[in-house]
């Protein structure tokens, strides 16, 4: 694959298009995922649950790696948006799970609102494929 070549992978939802985005990008050897939420084509997964979104959207996040060719071992950050940071047990505990091994950079930032209101968390990925 040449280095200057991008590929956006895209999941099909309609707000991509609406809003301008793709769930991923690969250019060369890095991946970009976009913020992920515990949305399944419409319907909350995790409803007042801090530790199943952010495991659902984690997963979310491993299926768009592998569209690009990737994988959640070549994740070296996560950045995650939390709307009640004293969730951040349940939420570290789902990212452990996910991570414990691979242990990427990753920040935890508490915001004030998403779009959808029953979402506790959104979470990016970036991935460098080892060559």
């Amino acid at each position: 694959m040449s280095m200057n070549k991008r590929i956006n992978i895209s999941s099909g939802s309609p707000w991509e298009d609406i809003v301008g985005y793709s769930r991923a990008v690969r250019v060369g050897n890095v991946v970009e995922v976009t913020g992920t939420v515990a949305d399944d084509e419409g319907t909350l997964v995790g409803k007042d649950d801090a530790y199943l979104q952010t495991k659902f959207a984690l997963q979310k996040i491993e299926k768009a790696l592998i569209a690009a060719g990737s994988s959640l071992n070549d994740v070296v950050r996560t950045r995650m948006f939390v709307v009640n940071i004293d969730q951040w047990e349940e939420i570290g505990r789902a990212h452990q799970e996910v991570f414990g091994t691979i242990k990427p950079c990753t920040t935890m930032v508490e915001i004030s609102r998403f779009i959808g209101p029953d979402y506790l968390i959104e979470i990016e990925a970036t991935a460098i494929i080892a060559n």
